[in-house]
């Protein structure tokens, strides 16, 4: 995406470049034994799940890479574009949680597996020719 102001000389080109990253992943439902036996479904940042939404949490290391809170992430093997809402304990390392509903069926028979994501990062060019 480029945004240009009219009348200006370009001043800030906007747009993301995704970065491609090896994960290892997991799926997780809303479920007590899963989250927090207080509240399934509020996430670490405090979100409300809802059933339908493309969200995942990261391992606590993925967010000094990049992958912070509305990251927007590409998973190689599902449609469409995931955001970053919650965060996974902290003994995880390289790590993705795909939320899946409370779809425990669905969830199980993704497992665990290696897998390529691709995040967005937004990306600023200043150009600074003003006097």
């Amino acid at each position: 995406m480029f945004l240009l102001a009219l009348g200006c000389s370009p001043k800030v080109v906007e747009k993301y470049e995704w970065i491609p990253l090896e994960v290892t992943a997991t799926a997780y439902n809303s479920l007590p034994n899963q989250t927090s036996y207080e509240h399934p479904a509020i996430t670490a940042w405090g979100d409300s799940i809802k059933p339908g939404v493309k969200w995942i949490a990261v391992s606590r290391d993925l967010l000094k890479k990049g992958l912070a809170y509305n990251t927007m992430v590409k998973i190689d093997t599902l449609e469409g574009i995931y955001l970053v809402k919650d965060k996974m304990h902290s003994r995880w390392r390289n790590r993705i949680d795909i939320y899946m509903d409370e779809d425990v069926k669905k969830a199980k028979e993704w497992g665990k597996r290696k897998i390529t994501i691709t995040y967005a990062v937004l990306k600023d060019t200043i150009n600074n020719t003003n006097p």
